[in-house]
């Protein structure tokens, strides 16, 4: 696995929504490092690609309350354990649990494994309230995936705070786990 500044040169055989994940940050003026690799399914494979990286991994879970009616994307650092309780107690929502496959394709377009902060680009209607852990805010660099799972992506958390979340006219809550 190698380090690269910016977008792929060649994007034959890139997806959609890969490509449109790179104009946006592009387009934004954030900059990004970017290291291909093979599908990272477990958070084993993403702790591999953490050591190319050199930022915090995340672990983001997609989350919905049991009615089906709130859904939530929580960025934790891999190191950290999901309590249900913790978080419930923090946003005020009971109940929650792993929100359905089809949820995310549909607010998110992203497919399970491929979970990431920047797919809210895709939730124009605001379904998807974004949850970040303090330990993920106060680190220098964030670790994500283009919406898609075979790349992944290194920027500023600063950048993702100031500059990418206002452009998907989403904010966050911060929380502590």
């Amino acid at each position: 696995m190698e380090l690269q500044k910016g977008r792929p040169a060649d994007t034959a055989g890139r997806l959609g929504k890969e490509i449109r994940t790179y104009d946006l940050l592009d387009r934004l003026g954030v900059e990004y490092e970017r290291v291909d690799h093979a599908p990272a399914m477990t958070m084993e494979v993403c702790q591999e690609i953490d050591q190319t990286l050199h930022a915090v991994i995340c672990k983001n879970l997609f989350l919905c309350n049991r009615q089906e009616t709130k859904f939530y994307l929580l960025m934790i650092p891999d190191t950290k354990v999901f309590h249900t309780k913790d978080l419930s107690a923090q946003i005020g929502s009971a109940r929650l649990s792993f929100a359905k496959a089809e949820y995310m394709e549909k607010f998110l377009n992203i497919t399970p494994g491929s979970v990431s902060v920047l797919g809210l680009a895709n939730d124009t209607d605001h379904r998807v309230q974004l949850l970040i852990d303090e330990d993920v805010l106060n680190s220098e660099y964030v670790g994500c995936h283009p919406c898609i799972n075979t790349s992944s992506l290194r920027l500023r958390t600063k950048d993702l705070v100031e500059k990418v979340l206002p452009a998907m006219e989403h904010d966050f809550i911060k929380v502590k786990l």
